[in-house]
């Protein structure tokens, strides 16, 4: 059984070596540029070629978080960055923007590929998707269960899985969270989320209703192994290096003893925590006992002398690389020295040569005693050969200057892993100059009672689980109503449900299917739907409407994290749609925000009295904004070379549908909307 990797967060140098020295097995760091953590200290090129070659010397492996939406004018930058992760011989590139992956896969064929948990991955499908895609791992979203990684894990044994196992846990679904990006331009998919959730947030009687504990699962380890999950994540890039210390080494001692001493579990509940930990996901748990915000006695837990004392942990290598030597001195040659580490053999001689002893000739236990001081070194002697002459003088100082020789000459050998090739590529080859664009109108229904006037629409998308009546929907379709089907963005433990239902509504005449993840792509197009991508998918450059094209996907829902101007200058593989009408969904949260269920109080309210409206759907709750999106036709420039999208998420009759349809015909004002972010747009600042 290969033992599970533990993989720490780096979100600085310092941070680096508290996770090396604590016995990480891989870290994960960002750059300056697209990094999902843009407010920690970060990377330059230089800085990541030196992580590179400290933690390879030391077996390290470093994987690099690439992991934000990008737009068409940042792709040569994110390109640049690529190439530079790859001369520096990076072990892997977590990547959310599908747009990327193709162009990677033509740039470094070989650097593997990680998709990060801002896809919102969390069931079967959209592991094999991605997989089929060219993703060797795949990072689970924080939601799911032991049972349910363990679905995922031998529906798809072929992809490596990466599972978090401590630190923050988001309320919303990773990349499903536009609560940042709506209410301040600071979005969480460009890596500058505002974590308005851990403000106060009034639902029924919970104050800080957005607001989880952290992850405390690291007692899982052995299970996950035996599982045959690949990684164990701690999340952090953001916080300090005595953090990324402590919890390395609890991740350490739960994985190979089972356990966690009381000591190492002090030291982390102490450094950071909000008011004690949570596996409630892992077990299937949910619940108010989820909740929890930083306090003022979990701020001063984390005082000097805690600090200095993790401090004093890890100012040493963990010495945890096995060498074997052999040793050779020689009357009248040079001294010489051969390590290896199994992979890697080097071969390192003496300056000067060997004389003979006039008095005390070296013996192998005094060899021995300089050839193993390997103390500020990440390696220990193993074994150690001998051929010594019987009259053989040598100083221990010229021994320890052989043995410093070869393990420097080692230290270089194991830097490079990979080497390798990188392909220049033409951006402008890539892009269809074939633009093509539709007119349609299309809503967005959660069930099959609508307003006649809804005919009007070119589609109407209903939710999957609205469509239950057979009876009226066969009905429907019959009088010509373009019914197509919208599936859930979030499936936790019910995939199976959701593709067999899918599959009959095939059967009863439904053609047309929206996606919001991969997962729902995947499905609809192995059973024979007409695809479309929904906002879920975050789409917001032409590579990844060039990728959706190739992918059988016939048209996009643009996300709402983009400007009209940036629309109009896309190159249009396909049509692609925005929202003209609907009160938004900001987030979706597998735990209901009062920890039970939503229906006696259904609104969240924050610190200016604002109600967001909380839904309850098949196993996940949504929080829709407090105003909608209203842009009339006339407001933005792009006239008939995009789809109109209306969402009636919150209209909870057909009367009040009608009403809407009526206003938005008339074009007639509202007394509060938004434009969202398609004139105002979103902070630009995840490239520097």
């Amino acid at each position: 059984m290969n033992k599970i990797e533990i993989l720490a967060p780096s979100g600085g140098f310092d941070s680096v070596i508290a996770a090396v020295h604590s016995g990480a097995d891989a870290v994960y760091v960002g750059s300056k540029r697209f990094s999902a953590r843009a407010s920690a200290h970060n990377f330059d090129d230089e800085q990541l070629r030196e992580c590179v070659r400290f933690c390879h010397q030391r077996g390290v492996k470093v994987h690099l978080a690439l992991n934000t939406l990008i737009y068409d004018e940042e792709m040569e930058q994110a390109l640049e960055l690529v190439k530079t992760a790859a001369s520096a011989d990076i072990d892997a590139l977590i990547i959310q923007d599908l747009g990327l992956v193709s162009l990677i896969k033509r740039m470094v064929p070989d650097l593997p590929l990680h998709a990060s948990t801002q896809l919102s991955v969390h069931t079967p499908y959209g592991a094999k998707a991605l997989y089929e895609m060219g993703f060797e791992r795949v990072v689970l979203s924080r939601e799911l269960s032991l049972a349910e990684i363990r679905e995922i894990h031998e529906f798809i044994p072929e992809v490596e899985l990466e599972v978090f196992v401590h630190g923050a846990l988001c309320m919303c679904l990773s990349g499903q969270c536009y609560f940042s990006a709506m209410l301040g331009g600071r979005s969480a998919n460009r890596g500058m989320c505002a974590q308005p959730c851990r403000l106060p947030m009034r639902y029924g009687d919970n104050d800080h209703a957005l607001s989880l504990k952290d992850n405390g699962s690291l007692l899982y380890l052995q299970q996950l192994q035996e599982m045959g999950i690949a990684s164990a994540k701690i999340e952090g890039r953001m916080k300090r290096p005595e953090y990324v210390a402590a919890a390395t080494l609890a991740a350490r001692e739960a994985r190979d003893l089972g356990m966690i001493t009381e000591k190492t579990a002090d030291r982390l509940q102490s450094v950071f925590s909000r008011t004690g930990f949570t596996d409630g996901y892992f077990k299937g748990e949910l619940g108010e006992k989820m909740f929890g915000y930083r306090q003022k006695s979990d701020v001063l837990s984390a005082d000097s002398k805690l600090l200095k004392e993790i401090r004093s942990c890890y100012k040493d290598e963990y010495q945890h690389i096995p060498l074997e030597l052999c040793f050779t001195a020689q009357t009248g040659e040079k001294m010489r020295l051969t390590a290896t580490d199994g992979i890697h053999t080097v071969h390192a001689e003496s300056e000067d040569v060997v004389e003979k002893a006039l008095h005390l000739p070296l013996s192998e236990e005094r060899a021995a005693q300089s050839l193993k001081k390997t103390g500020n070194t990440p390696y220990y002697i193993k074994t150690i050969t001998m051929e010594i002459a019987p009259d053989a003088a040598a100083s221990a100082a010229s021994i320890n200057a052989l043995r410093r020789k070869a393990l420097e000459s080692l230290d270089v050998s194991r830097e490079i892993c990979h080497n390798y090739k990188i392909h220049s590529i033409d951006l402008t080859s890539v892009l269809s100059t074939n633009e093509k664009t539709s007119s349609e109108n299309r809503a967005f229904v959660r069930t099959l009672d609508f307003p006649d006037s809804m005919r009007r629409m070119d589609r109407i998308f209903v939710d999957l689980f609205g469509m239950a009546d057979e009876k009226k929907l066969i009905r429907l379709l019959n009088e010509g109503y373009p019914i197509g089907v919208e599936v859930p963005r979030a499936t936790f433990g019910n995939e199976k449900e959701v593709y067999a239902r899918l599959k009959k509504l095939k059967e009863l005449g439904v053609s047309q299917l929206i996606a919001h993840n991969i997962a729902a792509v995947y499905m609809g197009k192995e059973l024979g739907y007409t695809v479309h991508a929904g906002f879920g998918m975050n789409i917001v450059n032409s590579y990844t409407l060039r990728w959706a094209a190739d992918h059988g996907i016939v048209s996009a829902q643009l996300s709402i994290e983009i400007e009209l101007r940036q629309i109009e200058r896309l190159r249009k593989s396909i049509p692609v749609g925005i929202i003209r009408y609907g009160y938004f969904p900001l987030m979706i949260t597998r735990n209901s925000p009062s920890g039970k269920s939503c229906k006696n109080n259904p609104y969240l309210q924050d610190r200016k009295n604002e109600k967001f409206l909380v839904t309850e759907r098949e196993g996940y709750s949504e929080i829709v904004n407090c105003v909608p999106i209203l842009m009339p036709k006339d407001a933005y420039p792009l006239g008939e070379k995009v789809m109109s999208d209306f969402l009636f998420p919150v209209e909870n009759s057909v009367e009040n549908m009608e009403k809407t349809l009526e206003k938005l015909r008339e074009n007639q004002n509202f007394e509060r909307k938004t434009h969202g972010l398609y004139l105002r747009g979103v902070k630009k600042s995840t490239s520097v």
